[in-house]
């Protein structure tokens, strides 16, 4: 293929939701295997690729500047909104208004949570963030699963196509992806976004794993399945 169209996107949220960050990522990885006929590549940054050397200025600053060259940009949020996260919604909001990039699409976390688990701090960001969105006239999208969220801003994506977001090749519609295949006796392939249930016998993970949703097993057998990776303040 001759060209291929690449578009970044900047992923934003607190460290409470790194789960449908990762989510998110593996999604956007399936995308683009999806697409790679069609030439597009979707190319996800988060504050975790950087390295940890120091900057001249801010780490931040980094962060801020990319998400300035970014096409797109995704925030998840959920009980409170982070002073970095903010930063960065700010940061892309400026320089939306200044060029018209990167777009902008934010995303609430609608799921109940104990009341003990609540805090002052992390409730008043949460309520200044909403009021900050009521002063742009700007409504989030709520999410109660991974698979709303992906749904979700899969159809965007598609709306964006229409408009030519991904060059004239991708006009018209971009590819689905197939759904959960029956592979033999007790297995199952499961692609793209699905809904629903799918009632399996032991699920081994092979030593890795990520359910974004609910899985009925009657075993799942794996190793470490699960690396938080790096985490800081602010998130």
């Amino acid at each position: 293929m001759a060209t291929r169209e690449k578009r970044r996107i900047f992923l934003a949220s607190s460290a409470e939701l790194r789960a449908d960050r990762d989510a998110f990522r593996l999604f956007v990885g399936d995308l683009n295997k999806r697409w790679h006929d069609r030439g597009i590549f979707l190319e996800v940054t988060v504050w975790e690729d950087f390295d940890d050397a120091m900057s001249p200025t801010r780490k931040q600053d980094d962060y801020n500047e990319a998400l300035r060259e970014s096409d797109l940009f995704v925030m998840l949020y959920w009980t409170k909104v982070g002073k970095y996260t903010n930063e960065e919604f700010e940061a892309a909001h400026t320089q939306f208004k200044a060029t018209g990039r990167p777009l902008i699409y934010t995303y609430c976390k609608n799921v109940a949570i104990p009341t003990s688990a609540l805090n002052k701090r992390d409730t008043l960001s949460l309520l200044d963030f909403k009021e900050r969105l009521d002063t742009l006239e700007h409504f989030p999208t709520h999410f109660d699963s991974v698979a709303a969220l992906t749904g979700h801003f899969s159809e965007q994506l598609e709306k964006q196509a229409a408009k030519g977001f991904f060059g004239e090749a991708a006009k018209g519609g971009l590819p689905a992806g197939p759904g959960a295949q029956v592979v033999g006796p007790g297995g199952v392939i499961v692609n793209g976004d699905n809904h629903g249930s799918i009632n399996t016998g032991t699920v081994n993970t092979g030593g890795g794993g990520y359910f974004g949703g609910s899985v009925n097993a009657q075993q799942v057998v794996g190793g470490n399945q699960f690396n938080l990776g790096k985490k800081r303040d602010g998130r």
